[in-house]
Protein backbone atom coordinates (compact mmCIF):
# COMPACT_ATOMS: atom_id res chain seq x y z
CA UNK A 1 0.00 0.00 0.00
CA UNK A 2 1.09 3.53 -0.75
CA UNK A 3 -0.44 7.13 -0.27
CA UNK A 4 -1.81 8.59 -3.47
CA UNK A 5 -3.88 11.70 -3.53
CA UNK A 6 -3.66 12.04 0.02
CA UNK A 7 -5.22 8.36 0.25
CA UNK A 8 -4.24 5.12 1.19
CA UNK A 9 -4.77 3.25 -2.09
CA UNK A 10 -2.21 0.27 -3.68
CA UNK A 11 0.94 0.83 -4.68
CA UNK A 12 1.50 -2.93 -6.44
CA UNK A 13 0.01 -6.19 -6.07
CA UNK A 14 3.32 -7.80 -6.23
CA UNK A 15 4.77 -6.74 -9.69
CA UNK A 16 4.04 -3.59 -11.63
CA UNK A 17 5.49 -3.94 -14.50
CA UNK A 18 3.06 -6.80 -15.13
CA UNK A 19 0.35 -5.02 -13.51
CA UNK A 20 1.46 -2.26 -16.48
CA UNK A 21 0.80 -4.67 -19.44
CA UNK A 22 -2.56 -5.57 -18.64
CA UNK A 23 -3.83 -2.62 -19.40
CA UNK A 24 -2.90 -2.83 -23.34
CA UNK A 25 -2.97 -6.72 -23.32
CA UNK A 26 -5.99 -7.89 -21.51
CA UNK A 27 -7.73 -5.83 -18.56
CA UNK A 28 -7.11 -3.84 -15.53
CA UNK A 29 -9.33 -3.41 -12.67
CA UNK A 30 -8.62 -0.24 -10.80
CA UNK A 31 -9.54 0.86 -7.21
CA UNK A 32 -10.58 4.70 -7.84
CA UNK A 33 -11.64 5.31 -4.23
CA UNK A 34 -9.55 8.69 -3.98
CA UNK A 35 -12.66 10.52 -4.56
CA UNK A 36 -15.17 13.30 -3.28
CA UNK A 37 -19.06 13.39 -4.06
CA UNK A 38 -21.04 15.59 -4.45
CA UNK A 39 -24.49 16.42 -4.98
CA UNK A 40 -26.42 19.48 -5.98
CA UNK A 41 -30.26 19.44 -6.25
CA UNK A 42 -32.52 22.34 -6.67
CA UNK A 43 -33.90 24.70 -9.69
CA UNK A 44 -31.11 26.41 -9.81
CA UNK A 45 -28.48 23.56 -9.81
CA UNK A 46 -27.34 24.27 -13.24
CA UNK A 47 -27.24 27.89 -12.94
CA UNK A 48 -25.01 27.93 -10.04
CA UNK A 49 -22.30 25.28 -11.10
CA UNK A 50 -22.34 27.12 -14.80
CA UNK A 51 -21.63 30.39 -12.85
CA UNK A 52 -18.72 28.93 -11.45
CA UNK A 53 -17.13 26.10 -13.65
CA UNK A 54 -15.39 26.45 -16.55
CA UNK A 55 -17.04 24.29 -18.57
CA UNK A 56 -20.42 24.31 -20.50
CA UNK A 57 -23.42 22.79 -17.46
CA UNK A 58 -25.64 24.43 -18.72
CA UNK A 59 -26.00 22.56 -22.21
CA UNK A 60 -24.66 19.28 -20.39
CA UNK A 61 -27.26 16.52 -21.94
CA UNK A 62 -28.89 14.03 -19.34
CA UNK A 63 -26.86 10.95 -18.45
CA UNK A 64 -23.74 12.67 -19.61
CA UNK A 65 -21.07 14.42 -18.03
CA UNK A 66 -17.98 16.54 -18.34
CA UNK A 67 -14.58 17.88 -16.67
CA UNK A 68 -14.32 21.21 -15.78
CA UNK A 69 -11.81 23.40 -13.47
CA UNK A 70 -12.71 25.28 -10.43
CA UNK A 71 -10.72 28.57 -10.40
CA UNK A 72 -10.29 31.11 -7.70
CA UNK A 73 -10.78 35.01 -8.69
CA UNK A 74 -7.10 34.91 -9.53
CA UNK A 75 -7.35 32.04 -12.24
CA UNK A 76 -5.60 29.63 -10.44
CA UNK A 77 -6.52 26.24 -10.23
CA UNK A 78 -8.42 25.04 -6.77
CA UNK A 79 -9.80 21.80 -8.12
CA UNK A 80 -10.59 19.41 -10.68
CA UNK A 81 -14.25 18.28 -10.85
CA UNK A 82 -16.53 16.12 -12.77
CA UNK A 83 -19.87 16.83 -13.07
CA UNK A 84 -22.30 14.35 -14.60
CA UNK A 85 -26.47 15.33 -15.17
CA UNK A 86 -29.12 12.81 -13.40
CA UNK A 87 -32.17 12.69 -13.02
CA UNK A 88 -32.85 15.20 -10.58
CA UNK A 89 -29.32 16.21 -9.53
CA UNK A 90 -25.75 17.25 -10.99
CA UNK A 91 -23.21 15.00 -9.23
CA UNK A 92 -20.06 16.43 -8.67
CA UNK A 93 -16.44 14.04 -8.51
CA UNK A 94 -13.49 15.55 -6.81
CA UNK A 95 -10.75 14.61 -4.43
CA UNK A 96 -11.17 13.48 -1.19
CA UNK A 97 -7.83 14.87 -0.37
CA UNK A 98 -9.45 18.37 -0.92
CA UNK A 99 -12.94 17.81 0.30
CA UNK A 100 -13.37 20.47 3.38
CA UNK A 101 -12.18 23.14 1.70
CA UNK A 102 -13.92 22.61 -1.58
CA UNK A 103 -17.02 21.67 0.26
CA UNK A 104 -16.39 25.16 2.35
CA UNK A 105 -15.92 26.94 -1.11
CA UNK A 106 -18.50 26.00 -2.91
CA UNK A 107 -20.83 26.62 -0.16
CA UNK A 108 -19.72 30.05 -0.12
CA UNK A 109 -21.50 30.52 -3.29
CA UNK A 110 -24.33 29.46 -2.87
CA UNK A 111 -26.06 33.08 -2.00
CA UNK A 112 -29.16 33.73 -3.50
CA UNK A 113 -29.50 30.25 -5.65
CA UNK A 114 -31.96 27.60 -4.50
CA UNK A 115 -29.50 25.05 -3.92
CA UNK A 116 -28.60 22.16 -1.58
CA UNK A 117 -25.24 20.84 -1.47
CA UNK A 118 -25.30 17.64 -0.03
CA UNK A 119 -21.99 15.76 0.70
CA UNK A 120 -22.25 12.05 -0.44
CA UNK A 121 -18.74 11.06 -0.44
CA UNK A 122 -19.01 8.63 2.77
CA UNK A 123 -21.93 6.97 0.22
CA UNK A 124 -20.21 6.01 -2.71
CA UNK A 125 -16.90 4.59 -4.48
CA UNK A 126 -15.74 3.54 -7.87
CA UNK A 127 -14.20 0.95 -9.73
CA UNK A 128 -12.86 1.00 -13.40
CA UNK A 129 -12.03 -1.71 -16.20
CA UNK A 130 -9.24 -0.45 -18.48
CA UNK A 131 -7.89 -2.38 -21.53
CA UNK A 132 -8.98 -4.19 -24.75
CA UNK A 133 -10.81 -6.54 -22.81
CA UNK A 134 -12.81 -4.32 -21.39
CA UNK A 135 -15.77 -3.56 -23.42
CA UNK A 136 -16.36 -7.61 -23.35
CA UNK A 137 -16.35 -7.95 -20.06
CA UNK A 138 -18.99 -5.10 -19.37
CA UNK A 139 -21.08 -6.47 -22.10
CA UNK A 140 -20.95 -9.65 -19.96
CA UNK A 141 -21.96 -7.95 -16.56
CA UNK A 142 -24.84 -5.44 -17.68
CA UNK A 143 -25.58 -6.06 -21.52
CA UNK A 144 -24.55 -2.62 -22.26
CA UNK A 145 -21.96 -2.31 -25.67
CA UNK A 146 -19.32 0.10 -24.10
CA UNK A 147 -18.54 0.89 -27.73
CA UNK A 148 -22.53 2.34 -28.15
CA UNK A 149 -21.80 4.94 -24.88
CA UNK A 150 -20.12 8.24 -25.70
CA UNK A 151 -17.46 8.84 -23.60
CA UNK A 152 -18.30 10.05 -19.91
CA UNK A 153 -22.00 9.22 -21.05
CA UNK A 154 -23.64 7.56 -18.03
CA UNK A 155 -25.95 4.60 -17.43
CA UNK A 156 -28.16 2.73 -14.65
CA UNK A 157 -27.26 -0.75 -14.57
CA UNK A 158 -26.87 -3.55 -12.17
CA UNK A 159 -23.93 -6.24 -11.90
CA UNK A 160 -25.40 -9.27 -10.90
CA UNK A 161 -27.64 -8.31 -7.90
CA UNK A 162 -25.10 -4.64 -7.39
CA UNK A 163 -27.00 -1.43 -8.45
CA UNK A 164 -24.30 0.24 -10.25
CA UNK A 165 -23.98 3.63 -12.81
CA UNK A 166 -21.56 2.94 -15.53
CA UNK A 167 -19.49 5.29 -17.05
CA UNK A 168 -17.37 5.41 -19.98
CA UNK A 169 -14.35 6.85 -18.90
CA UNK A 170 -11.65 5.66 -21.93
CA UNK A 171 -7.83 7.46 -21.40
CA UNK A 172 -6.33 5.37 -23.05
CA UNK A 173 -7.27 3.93 -26.92
CA UNK A 174 -9.35 1.32 -25.87
CA UNK A 175 -13.06 1.80 -24.48
CA UNK A 176 -12.99 2.11 -20.72
CA UNK A 177 -15.44 1.65 -17.93
CA UNK A 178 -16.28 2.84 -14.29
CA UNK A 179 -18.92 1.69 -11.91
CA UNK A 180 -19.84 4.05 -9.27
CA UNK A 181 -21.88 1.73 -6.15
CA UNK A 182 -22.92 2.94 -3.07
CA UNK A 183 -20.13 1.45 -0.63
CA UNK A 184 -21.93 -1.46 1.48
CA UNK A 185 -21.51 -3.16 -2.13
CA UNK A 186 -17.66 -2.19 -2.76
CA UNK A 187 -16.44 -5.38 -1.53
CA UNK A 188 -19.11 -7.57 -3.54
CA UNK A 189 -18.30 -5.63 -6.57
CA UNK A 190 -14.52 -5.93 -6.28
CA UNK A 191 -14.54 -9.46 -5.98
CA UNK A 192 -16.83 -9.83 -8.94
CA UNK A 193 -14.92 -7.79 -11.24
CA UNK A 194 -11.58 -9.64 -10.02
CA UNK A 195 -12.59 -12.71 -11.07
CA UNK A 196 -14.06 -11.45 -14.51
CA UNK A 197 -10.64 -10.06 -15.35
CA UNK A 198 -8.83 -12.38 -14.75
CA UNK A 199 -10.86 -14.87 -16.36
CA UNK A 200 -9.49 -13.28 -19.46
CA UNK A 201 -5.68 -12.73 -18.29
CA UNK A 202 -5.93 -9.28 -16.68
CA UNK A 203 -6.22 -8.44 -12.89
CA UNK A 204 -5.83 -5.76 -10.42
CA UNK A 205 -3.40 -2.65 -10.99
CA UNK A 206 -2.00 -0.61 -8.53
CA UNK A 207 -1.00 3.30 -8.72
CA UNK A 208 3.25 2.78 -9.60
CA UNK A 209 1.77 0.91 -13.10
CA UNK A 210 -1.25 3.66 -13.18
CA UNK A 211 0.99 6.38 -13.05
CA UNK A 212 3.39 5.47 -15.91
CA UNK A 213 0.39 4.64 -17.83
CA UNK A 214 -1.16 8.43 -17.73
CA UNK A 215 2.51 9.52 -18.33
CA UNK A 216 2.68 8.19 -21.61
CA UNK A 217 -1.12 9.02 -22.39
CA UNK A 218 -0.13 12.64 -21.65
CA UNK A 219 -3.10 13.18 -18.60
CA UNK A 220 -1.88 15.02 -15.99
CA UNK A 221 -2.88 14.57 -12.30
CA UNK A 222 -4.26 17.06 -10.15
CA UNK A 223 -1.89 17.89 -7.19
CA UNK A 224 0.75 16.05 -9.01
CA UNK A 225 1.16 18.13 -12.58
CA UNK A 226 -1.33 21.28 -11.71
CA UNK A 227 -2.27 22.58 -8.78
CA UNK A 228 -3.23 25.72 -7.05
CA UNK A 229 -0.33 27.29 -8.06
CA UNK A 230 -1.33 27.09 -12.18
CA UNK A 231 -3.66 28.75 -14.12
CA UNK A 232 -5.09 26.15 -17.14
CA UNK A 233 -3.23 27.36 -19.58
CA UNK A 234 0.20 27.10 -17.69
CA UNK A 235 -1.42 23.34 -17.46
CA UNK A 236 -2.44 22.78 -20.78
CA UNK A 237 -5.70 22.42 -19.58
CA UNK A 238 -6.96 25.56 -21.99
CA UNK A 239 -8.84 22.94 -24.57
CA UNK A 240 -10.05 19.93 -22.62
CA UNK A 241 -11.55 21.72 -19.20
CA UNK A 242 -12.56 25.15 -20.59
CA UNK A 243 -15.77 26.41 -22.49
CA UNK A 244 -15.23 30.59 -24.32
CA UNK A 245 -18.80 30.38 -25.06
CA UNK A 246 -20.44 29.28 -21.84
CA UNK A 247 -20.31 33.21 -20.71
CA UNK A 248 -18.72 34.47 -16.78
CA UNK A 249 -17.38 32.26 -14.65
CA UNK A 250 -14.61 32.71 -11.33
CA UNK A 251 -11.48 33.39 -13.35
CA UNK A 252 -12.80 33.96 -16.64
CA UNK A 253 -11.21 37.07 -16.62
CA UNK A 254 -7.77 36.04 -16.06
CA UNK A 255 -8.44 32.85 -18.71
CA UNK A 256 -9.75 35.58 -21.44
CA UNK A 257 -6.69 37.91 -20.70
CA UNK A 258 -4.21 35.03 -21.18
CA UNK A 259 -5.91 33.11 -23.60
CA UNK A 260 -5.92 36.81 -25.60
CA UNK A 261 -1.92 37.49 -25.17
CA UNK A 262 -1.15 33.37 -26.42
CA UNK A 263 1.42 32.51 -24.05
CA UNK A 264 2.45 31.92 -20.78
CA UNK A 265 6.45 31.91 -19.30
CA UNK A 266 6.14 28.16 -18.36
CA UNK A 267 3.84 25.31 -19.27
CA UNK A 268 3.55 21.86 -18.83
CA UNK A 269 4.88 19.50 -21.35
CA UNK A 270 5.89 15.49 -21.81
CA UNK A 271 9.16 14.74 -21.11
CA UNK A 272 11.66 11.91 -22.22
CA UNK A 273 14.55 11.27 -19.85
CA UNK A 274 17.98 9.67 -20.98
CA UNK A 275 18.58 6.25 -19.54
CA UNK A 276 15.90 4.14 -17.40
CA UNK A 277 16.20 6.10 -14.25
CA UNK A 278 13.65 8.95 -13.69
CA UNK A 279 14.40 12.41 -11.86
CA UNK A 280 12.23 12.84 -8.75
CA UNK A 281 9.58 15.07 -8.55
CA UNK A 282 11.01 18.64 -8.34
CA UNK A 283 14.06 18.17 -9.77
CA UNK A 284 15.48 20.93 -12.04
CA UNK A 285 15.93 21.19 -15.74
CA UNK A 286 18.42 23.89 -17.47
CA UNK A 287 19.40 24.91 -20.59
CA UNK A 288 22.43 26.94 -21.44
CA UNK A 289 23.48 26.74 -17.79
CA UNK A 290 19.99 28.62 -16.79
CA UNK A 291 17.18 27.27 -14.86
CA UNK A 292 14.60 26.06 -17.60
CA UNK A 293 12.04 24.17 -15.42
CA UNK A 294 11.09 21.61 -13.19
CA UNK A 295 9.63 17.87 -13.32
CA UNK A 296 6.33 17.22 -11.61
CA UNK A 297 6.93 13.46 -11.69
CA UNK A 298 8.70 10.94 -13.18
CA UNK A 299 8.69 7.07 -13.94
CA UNK A 300 10.21 4.23 -16.25
CA UNK A 301 7.81 2.82 -19.27
CA UNK A 302 8.49 -0.26 -19.98
CA UNK A 303 7.10 0.16 -23.58
CA UNK A 304 9.76 2.88 -24.30
CA UNK A 305 12.20 1.61 -22.47
CA UNK A 306 12.80 4.65 -21.28
CA UNK A 307 12.25 7.14 -18.46
CA UNK A 308 9.51 9.60 -19.14
CA UNK A 309 7.47 12.14 -17.04
CA UNK A 310 5.76 15.60 -16.92
CA UNK A 311 6.87 19.20 -16.22
CA UNK A 312 6.90 22.24 -16.62
CA UNK A 313 9.38 24.49 -18.94
CA UNK A 314 10.20 28.00 -19.80
CA UNK A 315 8.74 28.91 -23.01
CA UNK A 316 12.01 29.63 -25.27
CA UNK A 317 12.42 25.88 -24.03
CA UNK A 318 9.05 23.77 -24.29
CA UNK A 319 8.64 22.72 -27.94
CA UNK A 320 8.61 19.25 -28.98
CA UNK A 321 12.14 18.23 -29.77
CA UNK A 322 14.36 20.66 -27.30
CA UNK A 323 16.28 19.58 -25.51
CA UNK A 324 17.29 20.67 -21.73
CA UNK A 325 19.71 19.18 -19.22
CA UNK A 326 19.46 17.65 -15.15
CA UNK A 327 21.58 16.41 -13.03
CA UNK A 328 21.30 13.12 -14.85
CA UNK A 329 21.45 13.09 -18.30
CA UNK A 330 19.37 15.03 -21.06
CA UNK A 331 15.54 15.65 -20.82
CA UNK A 332 13.51 16.21 -24.43
CA UNK A 333 10.35 17.84 -24.41
CA UNK A 334 8.20 15.69 -26.15
CA UNK A 335 4.43 16.57 -27.52
CA UNK A 336 1.88 15.99 -25.60
CA UNK A 337 -0.91 13.70 -26.79
CA UNK A 338 -3.78 15.04 -28.26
Amino acid sequence: MGVWFGCALPDDFGDWQREYWLAYKSVALIDKNYRAYLSFTGPDRVRYLNAILTNNIKDLAPSHGIVSLLLNPQGHILAEIETYAQHDSLLCISYAMIQPRLVETLDKFIIMDDVTLTDETDRYATMALEGPESARIVNELTGVDLNSLEELATKEVRVTEIPCILSRRSPGKFPGAEFLTERPHLEALWQLLQEKVRAVGGGPIGYTALSVLRLEQGIPWFSYDFGEKQIPHEAALETSHISYTKGCYTGQEIVERVRSRGQVNRRRVSLRFSGTIPPSAGEVLTADGKEGGYVTRAALSPALASAIGMGYVRKENNEPGQELDWQGGKAIVTKLPA
